[in-house]
């Protein structure tokens, strides 16, 4: 076993390392000055060269696209292979004053059974007079389900097991105002199917496949300099999305959304940025869209669903430091809140979340994060590209 390795070893280098024919016979042998070409041609260099190379500026290039992918481990999805693709253009490429357009594919399949495929991008057309914003995404979840609360979330082994199905398709198009000012519709579409529940009173009557179609108005204010990895900048938005019945929604019901968002240089290659959201859902909102705290964006070290609830407010505040080159390191901290309306507010049920994590920047100014986040007696580990908000 042993020699069929070494042997298959052998045949791999030997394809990646040049010959030069030295006799009139053809007698094939290793030249030991092509050594250094070796290096500089074969597969591995190319390889490092990619990657050395995939944080520079290409203005020359129309789409300016780079691919990485690897092994991952997380508390939810387990031992994973994930892969993310990620690009930057300019419709207009003369214009440099405003931030480029970019988009993101990512792929994930882990041992458990979990799976996904999305793509997410901003558009931004010549002179920022509009953009047009896109989120879609499928997954297969092998998930876990508690009940909708805090009470029923707390006790961390009283869930059921169930498998979760779920698409979603979210587009947003904005014209701007006034400097920074943008308005603008969105349309929403999610549907969730249920497969294998184990305990189905967990649900309490509720149907286990929804579909969920709504569109939205939205207003925003966004002074960021760069969309993906911001230094400096404010960022607000507002958004009413609504689900009547009359478009073949089995629940009529409204969400309100808020987003609030600043960052700022505090030194030479530090950013503070910080984030509060909230989520407000009116009528009869189903089991699959009501408010979820926890996952890779915000109250990180939570399992994403565990606490939910029609309403839910949260906290995080990060520090991002450069440390050379292209690595560096980040550090949050932050608080959320599930609750069925403003009236049941408690104080006391409000959850802490912290953490540190590792950088590297794949592309200019975006970059791939390693996070360790930290809740009330969980942990969990994510992999994704670009800043978590």
């Amino acid at each position: 076993m042993i020699q069929r390795i070494t042997r298959a070893l052998s045949l791999c280098l030997l394809l990646l390392i040049p010959f030069k024919d030295t006799t009139a016979g053809n007698l094939m042998v290793r030249d030991s000055l092509n050594t250094t070409d070796t290096l500089k041609n074969g597969f591995f260099h190319r390889f490092y060269r990619y990657f050395q190379q995939s944080n520079k500026v290409k203005e020359e290039k129309k789409f300016d696209f780079s691919v990485i992918g690897g092994p991952h481990f997380s508390s939810d999805t387990k031992l994973g292979l994930g892969i993310v693709a990620s690009g930057l253009f300019r419709i207009d490429r003369e214009d440099k004053s405003i931030s480029p357009s970019n988009i993101s594919l990512y792929g994930d399949i882990t041992t458990t059974g979990f799976y996904l495929l999305g793509i997410r991008g901003n558009t931004i057309f010549p002179q920022d007079r509009f953009r047009l914003n896109l989120n879609m995404y499928f997954f297969s979840f092998p998930s876990q389900y508690w009940g909708i609360g805090y009470e029923n979330a707390k006790d961390e082994d009283h869930y059921t097991d169930y498998k979760r199905l779920e698409q979603q398709v979210k587009l947003e198009f904005l014209w701007r105002l006034a400097p920074n000012l943008y308005a603008g519709a969105n349309a929403m579409f999610r549907n969730v199917s249920v497969k294998d529940f184990d305990d189905i009173s967990f649900l309490d009557g509720q149907k286990k496949n929804v579909a969920s179609f709504g569109p939205g108005l939205v207003i925003s204010y966004d002074s960021r300099d760069f969309i993906p990895n911001p230094s400096k900048g404010f960022f607000a938005q507002f958004e009413q999305q609504f689900f009547p019945g009359f478009l073949g929604n089995d629940n009529d019901f409204k969400r309100t959304s808020i987003d609030f968002r600043y960052y700022r240089k505090i030194w030479k290659g530090a950013i503070l940025a910080s984030q509060i959201q909230g989520i407000f859902n009116y009528g009869d909102t189903p089991w699959s869209m009501v408010a979820l705290m926890g996952g890779s964006n915000s109250m990180r070290g939570y399992y994403e669903g565990r606490f939910r609830d029609n309403d839910l407010i949260q906290f995080q505040v990060e520090y991002r430091q450069k440390i050379y080159n292209r690595h560096g390191i980040a550090a949050w901290g932050g608080a959320g809140n599930v609750f069925p309306d403003m009236d049941k507010f408690k104080w006391k049920q409000t959850l802490p979340t912290y953490g540190i994590g590792y950088r590297w920047e794949f592309k200019n100014r975006v970059n791939v994060r390693l996070d360790y986040g930290f809740g009330k007696g969980v942990s969990a580990f994510y992999f994704s590209i670009n800043e978590a908000f």
